[in-house]
């Protein structure tokens, strides 16, 4: 039966919500007895516990409100498939000193060769050490920034994305942009500049922007920005989803022929 002590104990620790302490400290008091530790060391080893949750708990809410459309990891990217991609750049990239000077992070590539894949790599990593991420495809953000304009909350719209570490913009090049859309985009990248990480996949070599921007100046302002204190990657090679297309293609002619009764 448990004391009158340990009964406020445990009612006080789930008052101030230590969740950790609560359902650590009978083992770790059994330890210290065992062990003979001091005070001192025991009630660390507690408070420890209940950092390492807390920790934990907000590393998962950062991954949760990146918004990632897939939880892809770069321990599942096969570098072997693209030989000529920079993988000890990419490795370097993860460990995230880019984050503490507000670099940005440009992946230049035909697609289906994984960049989005790698993109939330480092999205995740950047997540699991604590910093805050958010991802968008660009024509998913330029609707976001159309409709905060069209309420007059574009300010605060910007304010918001202010907050976090890292940003990561998919798809840049897919699709060209209103001129409203694309001068929202360099308001908001702009506002970006120098102090919050952007991340950006794009199918178009940077000559080509100006297809999609439909502005030569806002274009070149843009990638002035874009470029300095710039990480570039490029993904050279055959789509993978082509490659993996063909071969099944060609694997389902090759039963269907084997299938076949002979002629004659």
């Amino acid at each position: 039966m448990n004391s009158p002590t340990t009964l406020l104990l445990e009612e006080q620790l789930q008052q101030l919500q230590l969740a950790a302490l609560h359902q650590q400290y009978r083992t770790q008091a059994q330890r210290a007895t065992l062990d003979g530790w001091p005070y001192e060391v025991y009630l660390a080893a507690l408070i420890q516990q209940e950092v390492n949750r807390r920790v934990g708990n907000r590393r998962q809410r950062h991954i949760k409100d990146a918004h990632f459309p897939l939880l892809k990891e770069l321990a599942d990217f096969d570098f072997a498939l693209l030989p000529q991609l920079n993988r000890q750049k990419v490795l370097e990239l993860a460990q995230g000193h880019y984050l503490e000077q507000a670099e940005t992070v440009l992946f230049v590539g035909n697609p289906g060769l994984g960049k989005t894949h790698v993109a939330s790599g480092l999205g995740l990593a950047a997540c699991r050490q604590d910093r805050r991420v958010r991802f968008y495809t660009v024509t998913h953000l330029i609707n976001e920034l159309q409709e905060a304009q069209a309420a007059h909350q574009l300010p605060r719209y910007l304010e918001k994305a202010l907050r976090h570490h890292l940003i990561i913009l998919d798809e840049f090049g897919y699709v060209p942009f209103s001129p409203t859309g694309a001068q929202l985009l360099f308001q908001f990248c702009a506002a970006l500049h120098e102090r919050v990480s952007v991340l950006i996949t794009t199918n178009l070599p940077f000559s080509d922007w100006v297809q999609v921007l439909g502005d030569e100046r806002l274009t070149s302002g843009l990638l002035d920005r874009l470029t300095f204190r710039c990480h570039i990657l490029e993904f050279l090679g055959d789509s993978f989803r082509l490659r993996h297309g063909l071969a099944r293609q060609a694997g389902a002619n090759e039963a269907v022929t084997l299938a076949l009764p002979p002629v004659g």
